[in-house]
């Protein structure tokens, strides 16, 4: 787990460049570098490439990096950006492309960033302002199963990226509560088990009020509130995809919920396994091969200030006598691309030493949907 930047360092604006690098398997801590001749990271976007590079912003800049993960060494992209990176938010594509929305100039513009060539170029126009002009907040984007990209708004209006086409469309405004517009500027969404996105709206620019809705591809229903409702703004919140299909959401307070949707995934969407063994040793590693293994989206979206993805396998493991669950870490994926359809992908994971020995069934989740189980015997 790699660390870079922040906007505050003891609660003093800072945009800072420090960073540190976490290593799960001996629980230690290291020291990141920031990329050469950066002044500032601050509160940058990043995100994992397909290939599973990290790729991160200068928040104040045009400036891009990726991180070699082997030598902890950074190497500058993108070129041809057409405004700095500060407030937008970046959301992988099918392609293993990166779409952003321009936050920092006064047009509709969205680009695309190419890893090939480590390059950007203009994705076309929004068609309606989604940046909020004083602030240059801007709010997610979730890719969802049908290939589209819902793009929130920080002005109340809001788009939709075609994948396939790649164009855009217009998607309907978040209604206005009494005279107040509701909006995201910053704020939290997340793709549900089911298709469709969550999202958390306030009115105004930083004003308390929150209102939650789904958006299921052609309009937004609001849905049940949380208690910290009436005293939160959509900027507190953040959510993330469990392996139950729930998304738990924290507002920086000691209140943590969680939310259930309605429906299920459709069977097309789920991970599938293709090859395992069927024996496993406690305390070992084993390779998994199968379709899907990323899921078809990042999962959780915020923008710059927080980036939650859980596009990549959770390996579950059922005793079939005592029904207890374990999960084994997974690692070493063999892609970290979404939507990759009839792709063979590769994953290892290692199974805990302490785990129950038996017969078991074994599943991939990714995204909170669960591949069809597979007989295995744990020794």
């Amino acid at each position: 787990m790699a660390i870079l930047g922040g906007e505050y360092n003891f609660g003093v604006a800072d945009w800072t460049t420090l960073g540190a690098i976490y290593q799960p398997k001996t629980n230690k801590w290291k020291n990141l570098n920031h990329p050469a001749g950066w002044g500032t990271v601050g509160d940058a976007q990043s995100v994992i490439l397909s290939d599973g590079t990290m790729m991160v912003a200068n928040c104040c800049t045009a400036e891009e990096a990726l991180l070699n993960a082997q030598t902890l060494a950074w190497t500058a992209t993108g070129t041809g950006k057409a405004d700095i990176n500060d407030e937008e938010g970046w959301t992988l594509l099918p392609s293993g492309q990166v779409l952003t929305v321009d936050a920092n100039a006064a047009n509709t513009n969205s680009e695309i960033y190419n890893p090939a060539n480590g390059s950007w170029s203009s994705a076309g126009s929004t068609i309606v302002q989604l940046t909020d002009h004083g602030s240059h907040e801007i709010g997610p984007a979730v890719l969802r199963p049908d290939g589209t990209v819902l793009y929130a708004g920080g002005t109340g209006h809001n788009a939709v990226y075609n994948t396939t086409t790649g164009t855009w469309s217009t998607a309907p405004d978040f209604p206005k509560v009494g005279l107040q517009q509701l909006d995201i500027a910053d704020g939290p969404a997340a793709l549900l088990p089911n298709g469709n996105v969550l999202l958390m709206t306030s009115p105004g620019v930083f004003v308390a009020g929150v209102h939650f809705f789904e958006w299921d591809g052609a309009s937004f229903t609001e849905v049940a509130k949380t208690p910290n409702s009436p005293s939160n703004t959509s900027y507190y919140g953040r959510m993330l995809v469990l392996p139950t299909g729930q998304i738990l959401l924290t507002d920086g307070s000691s209140d943590v919920e969680l939310y259930n949707s309605a429906g299920s995934p459709n069977p097309a969407w789920a991970p599938a396994i293709t090859k395992v063994p069927k024996t496993l040793t406690h305390g070992k590693s084993a390779a998994l091969k199968g379709t899907q293994l990323n899921g078809l989206s990042q999962g959780a979206a915020y923008g710059d200030d927080a980036q939650a993805a859980s596009n990549y396998p959770l390996v579950r493991i059922t005793n079939n006598a005592t029904g207890h669950v374990t999960f084994a870490r997974t690692y070493n994926h063999s892609s970290m691309g979404v939507a990759t359809g009839s792709l063979i992908v590769t994953t290892h994971f290692t199974v805990p030493a302490g785990i129950e020995l038996g017969a078991s069934q074994l599943a991939v989740v990714t995204n909170g949907i669960a591949s069809n189980p597979v007989n295995v015997t744990i020794i």
